[in-house]
């Protein structure tokens, strides 16, 4: 390929609105630019400029794992975004490249190792067994987000996080706005602000701590001067706010167990392959809206025929990755027995999601409870009639009525 075919030959800027879709519909612009070639160019609501697309799972796997691509150099660019408030905060831990990444993330890693996790996996339990049992006391109709998928990973990435259980209901309502788009930039960044300096103080009460929860873990190293206050305060908001996704993604894991009862039926069955079943619809669920944060290329890189310049912004799509049919075939089906099953929907590369194995043992916890525990839960209202979160960078249900 010649070189004045790799500069000039650019394609078009597409324009990416911020959708407000339901249930587990998949973005019709991101269907577009998947179709339209593996390396489009986007121009999201926010922020200035154009960005690079990367849509392919062989490329998206690259870029996020290829030191030519930084996550630090956004910080002194303005970057086309989805969200007016998502503003890189410098030293956060989603803005930082290895060493000083690696570094950050190692402060906590044994919180959230498959020990860290199984130490929290038996309290789990207990608390989802108490929030069932309430659901159970009180009758149908209920609402599934507000009785069950909501309290629950608040209570547990709480717990993981040594945060007291007086404080959850402030945690999630800063989460709640913090991952909001529709009350506008000064209430998310005050939001956060706020938050922060929560942390900030739990943190130094904590410093020379021996617990395994985050905050004393963390506090443990700012002790230790291996980390700043405000590093450790950065990487406790992220892990925090990334605790509560799993409402949004379990609230649309059983929207689509309610709308596809033939799914449902046969995870009560044949419960042996729940966990596979589980990473299949993880695969599937269509987690956030658009994309997430951008990297900068250091240098001129090639992807398929398509030269990315220094300096240019680049997102990736873990949502159109885990479509990808050379990796996944018939990837609109969803196949409980598909295996291999590689999914990139908690990332890849140094800023894969640490919380995965934990939101991989929460979705066991509750398909396993309310599957067996309610086995007549069904949708009290009709499909079309769920309403589905506004605004919002995660995707999932207001609220799931349930009846059984």
């Amino acid at each position: 390929m010649t070189e004045e075919i790799l500069t000039e030959t650019l394609p078009p800027i597409r324009h990416w609105p911020a959708l407000d879709l339901t249930g587990v519909d998949f973005d019709p612009v991101l269907t577009e630019l998947m179709h339209e070639g593996p390396v489009s160019r986007i121009q999201l609501p926010n922020g200035e400029g154009w960005a690079w697309l990367v849509t392919r799972y062989d490329d998206v796997r690259m870029v996020t794992n290829d030191p030519r691509f930084s996550r630090e150099a956004v910080m002194d660019q303005p970057v086309t975004r989805l969200a007016p408030h998502f503003i890189p905060q410098r030293g956060a831990v989603g803005f930082l490249d290895p060493p000083d990444h690696t570094r950050l993330r190692r402060s906590v890693a044994a919180a959230f190792t498959a020990r860290g996790v199984e130490r929290v996996r038996a309290r789990s339990r207990r608390l989802l067994d108490e929030l069932i049992d309430e659901l159970l006391q009180d009758g149908p109709p209920a609402d599934l987000t507000a009785t069950v998928l909501s309290p629950f990973p608040i209570a547990v990435i709480c717990e993981l996080m040594g945060v007291p259980a007086a404080d959850r209901h402030g945690m999630h309502t800063w989460t709640q706005l913090i991952l909001s788009s529709s009350h506008g930039a000064k209430v998310s960044e005050k939001a956060k602000n706020e938050m922060g300096a929560y942390f900030a103080d739990l943190i130094g009460l904590r410093e020379g701590s021996s617990g395994e929860d985050v905050t004393s873990l963390l506090g443990a190293a700012v002790g230790r001067d291996e980390i700043t206050l405000e590093e450790a305060v950065g990487l406790a908001v992220l892990l925090q706010i990334g605790g509560e996704a799993v409402t949004n993604n379990s609230g649309q894991m059983f929207y689509l167990l309610l709308t596809r009862p033939d799914l449902a039926e046969r995870l009560r069955a044949e419960p042996e392959i729940r966990l596979q079943a589980i990473d299949e619809l993880l695969r599937y669920i269509p987690h956030r809206n658009a994309v997430g944060l951008s990297r900068i290329a250091m240098e001129d890189v090639e992807i398929r025929g398509v030269r990315i310049r220094a300096g240019d912004p680049v997102y990736v799509s873990y949502l159109a990755a885990n479509r990808d049919p050379d990796v996944f075939p018939d990837p609109e089906t969803i196949d409980f027995t598909r295996a291999p099953n590689p999914h990139v929907s908690f990332g890849f590369g140094p800023h894969y999601c640490p919380g995965g194995m934990l939101a991989r043992l929460e979705s066991q916890l509750l398909v396993d409870a309310l599957l067996d525990r309610v086995p007549g839960l069904k949708l009290a209202v009709p499909p079309g009639q769920v309403p589905f979160k506004k605004g919002a960078l995660i995707r999932g249900p207001e609220a799931l009525p349930v009846t059984w």
